[in-house]
């Protein structure tokens, strides 16, 4: 039975339908969904593809499968469905040979235990309405029941609404009354207004539950009353959307091409077009072979215009038959579809060649079956199942890392031989540890390296990548993930016997940080070697602010995944440990030296740069007003928009192929793998978009603004009495050229003593939701390539959400630059009025005004969060403020001197150290 949340919400829900006005619902027109995941759908969706494999009635394979008892095997059609994009899973048992009750119900119960199947709602199909009883009782999250109809009359069909609604789900209605089925645009619009206004009116139904299928029947058939059927439900589809508030639309798309069973083509072609034309109308939702839909704009040409001839019943040039056309051309038509034909000549090789083509190539199709072959031949012989290891996968990785170090080879194509290795251990995993705890043998690992993200820090894409290079390489890796404090790492390192720390970390506070870390190894009496990386991290930082305090052991900083094997063998070779080290302390106290002795820029005193401050011409500048004060929340914002802003180069700098966007794609050295990548990456941009892996969500604001010396006061209202917070800022102090002025962002808003009302905007952006779910899910199928890609692809859609919503607000929202008209390459290249300074960045050193920002916006509500260090959580997230002065420019503060760094302490309210550890980079 369901539980009691889903009772409640089922009643909560049918009494918010009593409420006078039915729009005023929270959220109106969100069908809220769920299997262990969550799917909104609401009216402005994307189309969503209900898997249909699943269907006795509609799949001879499945069929078979159920009558033969092979539910196993069944499970994995369901899978392959989820897989190939369905967001919904069609369940009907439906078959006469078939106990359908108990097959729904055993069906259901696999299924339910099945992470990767389990975490997408499900559509319980039957013609039976105790077959669509019993499935309600047994399944979990919020599910569609497909479907009741008014052909056994009204009674009934409130009957069934009513346990329906009971039960917590959402329900197909079928355009299907006492006289049969609707088969006309009037009759179907006809059923569908009578069942939506029983349902909303008579049983309290909620509008965004209710799907109105109008019925999808055979095109093409060669009868002359069946031309219609598809173009009647495409205009019945809009005239739903438009007529009955709130409802969605669902149809079964494959019966409309059933008289070309057998010509997957045409068929695939045929759902294509019907498909494209029917979600421009609003179709909601259909049930769908995930896995065999075309690309509307890519099929042949032809072929599309004959397909579309007779799916919106077009007549002809020639005056012909539009069906007639079509079957003989489809009799002709040879296509073999997009799939590229693999070259499987490798395959007849013997397996410790097949292996180590797998792991050069990333190939992970046959590795489980060649690793077991491998196996069983070491065990026929008498042999033990490490020696698969440290044979024939450790000789093919060899071969990658060679590759590697001669640059013959790239990052993502090292990170997808890992994954084919890590698929390959796990098989061999179970044995060898079964006959270690005979033997007591083990395998021999080079040496085993303690990883993390220092506290306060959640960036750790680079982390990830310089494991996944040390596993490669036959190093045992234990990650301890990200904010991870220093006696976490210290004991780690302990229980381990670990032969080396490594520390990442990609914000300014993260500096210090290592640094402290550092410390406590030396306080504690370790010397192993201390290994230092990330984005803010450099030679001269590690040699001048790390390594200083850890004298007990190396210190070695690591720029990139190319040089951590390098680096951890030499630290770890009893034969070059010692020349090694004896080189890199040589470096760094060279280093030292250089930087002690370093003049750096000249420096003008605080007061001699701010009497050179950019000068803006007050008196003839009108500020823009925004269209409102205060904050406002984007929930939601739909991620094909998102994407359309992406910056493709530090994509590629992310998995370390060096090059400018677009010419990397054509280098000659790295241009394969960087198409390679790309492709790859835009397929799976195209799974997180259409199947919504991830949420974006962002808070926006507008405050009534002055400046005030250096920095800028911004105001809770108009009357600008009571100030928000109040934004620190430094001012570039370096020696100018003549003609230049030492910028601070506080010069680009109207002081209050020029009278004039400016304002600025904060923002806070985030395409983090639900990135972590799924890179756990990459990850425990041991499949790091994806965990990878995903992650850097929710970093670049936060930051062109950024880019997205800047333009809003220029656009829209403050408005200033309502006339814009800039592609995305200038976007990218910043040629618009107003900038976005980024706490953290080098306009706007100081990471700690985030607070302010975060609390004024109550970023919380989009689900993001600050750490200790000022790191945003999620991890894919952007936040920074909106300057709208058309001489608004980008700068670099730089270093600074004593004075301005007493003068920000006693502005900012905080002693001297606490100013020097954030303002240390600058310093």
């Amino acid at each position: 039975m369901p539980s009691g949340p889903f009772l409640r919400a089922g009643c909560q829900r049918k009494r918010s339908r009593r409420l006078p006005d039915r729009d005023a619902v929270k959220v109106p027109g969100v069908m809220r969904l769920a299997g262990l995941e969550p799917l909104n759908i609401g009216d402005d969706s994307l189309f969503v593809n209900v898997g249909e494999r699943t269907n006795v009635t509609g799949s001879r394979a499945f069929a078979k499968l159920i009558l033969s008892g092979d539910y196993a095997a069944a499970v994995e059609v369901a899978r392959q469905q989820v897989q190939s994009g369905a967001q919904i899973i069609d369940v009907n048992m439906d078959e006469a040979m078939l106990d359908s009750k108990a097959a729904m119900v055993r069906f259901l119960s696999l299924i339910a235990v099945e992470p990767d199947v389990a975490r997408v709602p499900l559509m319980i199909d039957s013609s039976k309405w105790e077959i669509i009883e019993a499935g309600l009782k047994c399944v979990q999250g919020k599910p569609i029941v497909n479907s009741i109809s008014l052909k056994e009359g009204e009674a009934e069909f409130l009957r069934q609404a009513r346990l329906v609604l009971r039960y917590g789900a959402a329900a197909v209605v079928m355009c299907f009354d006492e006289r049969g089925q609707a088969d006309s645009f009037e009759r179907r619009t006809e059923v569908a207004r009578r069942a939506y206004d029983l349902l909303v009116d008579k049983v309290g139904f909620p509008p965004e539950d209710i799907i109105i299928d109008p019925n999808v029947f055979a095109i093409a058939t060669g009868i002359d009353e069946h031309a219609r059927y598809a173009v009647d439900f495409i205009r019945a589809t809009r005239w739903v959307r438009e007529h009955l508030p709130h409802a969605k639309v669902s149809g079964g798309i494959s019966n409309v091409s059933f008289s070309f069973r057998g010509n997957d083509a045409v068929r695939e072609a045929i759902h294509t077009v019907f498909l494209y034309h029917a979600i421009r109308a609003g179709l909601t939702m259909g049930i769908v072979n995930a896995g065999q839909l075309g690309v509307y704009d890519e099929l042949d040409p032809q072929l599309r215009s004959l397909v579309e001839d007779v799916v919106l019943n077009r007549p002809r040039a020639d005056g012909g038959s539009a069906t007639e056309a079509l079957v003989t051309f489809a009799e002709s038509y040879k296509a073999q579809g997009k799939k590229a034909v693999e070259d499987l000549a490798w395959r007849l090789a013997g397996v410790g060649e097949r292996l180590s083509h797998a792991l050069v190539k990333g190939i992970t199709n046959f590795i489980i079956d060649d690793t077991e072959e491998a196996r069983s031949a070491v065990a026929a012989r008498g042999g033990h199942p490490i020696e698969v290891l440290e044979g024939p996968l450790m000789a093919g990785m060899n071969i990658v890392g060679d590759l590697f170090g001669a640059g013959r080879m790239f990052l993502p194509q090292v990170v997808k031989s890992a994954r084919v290795m890590k698929q390959a251990v796990a098989h061999l995993i179970p044995f060898i540890e079964a006959e270690k705890a005979l033997s007591g043998t083990a395998a021999r690992s080079k040496g085993l390296v303690v990883t993390a993200t220092v506290k306060g820090d959640v960036h750790d894409i680079g982390k990830n990548i310089v494991g996944v290079v040390l596993q490669c390489n036959n190093f045992n890796v234990i990650d301890l993930g990200v904010m991870v404090p220093a006696q976490k790492i210290l004991a780690a390192a302990r229980e381990h016997n670990a032969d080396a720390i490594g520390l990442s970390g990609l914000i300014t506070p993260s500096l210090e940080e290592m640094a402290h870390v550092a410390g406590e190894m030396q306080r504690e009496g370790f010397t192993l070697p201390l290994l230092i990386g990330g984005a803010t991290t450099s030679r001269v930082h590690t040699a001048v602010k790390i390594a200083p305090h850890y004298s007990a052991g190396p210190t070695v900083y690591v720029p990139d995944a190319s040089r951590a094997v390098g680096v951890v063998s030499s630290l770890l070779s009893a034969e070059h440990r010692d020349a090694f080290v004896a080189q890199v302390a040589e470096d760094y106290a060279t280093v030292r030296t250089q930087h002690a002795a370093k003049r750096g820029p000249k420096l003008v005193s605080l007061a001699g740069a701010r009497a050179n401050a950019f000068a803006a011409d007050w008196a003839g500048y009108v500020p823009p007003v925004p269209t409102f004060i205060g904050r406002r929340l984007l929930a939601n914002v739909d991620l094909r928009e998102i994407a359309q802003h992406i910056d493709w180069g530090p994509f590629f700098q992310a998995w370390e192929l060096s090059g400018s966007w677009p010419a990397i794609l054509d280098d000659p050295l790295v241009g394969e793998a960087a198409r390679s990548l790309h492709a790859e990456g835009k397929a799976m941009l195209a799974r997180i978009v259409a199947e919504h892996w991830l949420s974006a969500d962002a808070v926006v604001g507008f405050w009534p603004g002055n400046s005030d010396g250096d920095d800028v006061v911004l105001w809770t209202e108009e009357t600008r009495a009571v100030p928000l917070f109040t934004w620190r800022n430094l001012r570039q102090q370096n020696e100018r050229p003549a003609g230049k002025p030492n910028y601070c962002l506080a010069d680009f808003v109207a002081p209050r003593e020029s009278g004039l009302r400016d304002y600025v905007g904060a923002f806070a952006v985030t395409t983090g939701g639900g990135v972590e779910e799924r890179v756990a899910a990459y990850k425990a199928a041991n499949d790091d390539y994806s965990a990878l890609m995903l992650k850097s692809l929710a970093d670049r859609l936060a930051e062109a959400f950024a880019e997205w919503l800047h333009r809003k607000v220029r656009t829209e929202l403050w408005g200033y630059a309502a006339g814009e008209a800039l592609d995305n390459a200038a976007l990218i290249r910043e040629e618009y009025r107003g900038i976005r300074p980024a706490p953290g960045y080098p306009a706007c050193p100081d990471h700690a005004v985030k607070s302010e920002v975060f609390a004024a916006l109550d970023a919380g509500a989009a689900g993001m969060q600050i750490t200790d260090n000022y790191a945003m959580l999620p991890a894919a997230s952007v936040s920074g403020f909106y300057l709208a002065h058309p001489d608004a420019r980008y700068f670099a503060v730089g270093k600074i001197g004593q004075d301005q760094l007493e003068d920000f302490a006693a502005r900012s309210g905080i002693d001297i150290e606490t100013a020097r550890r954030r303002l240390a980079p600058n310093l």
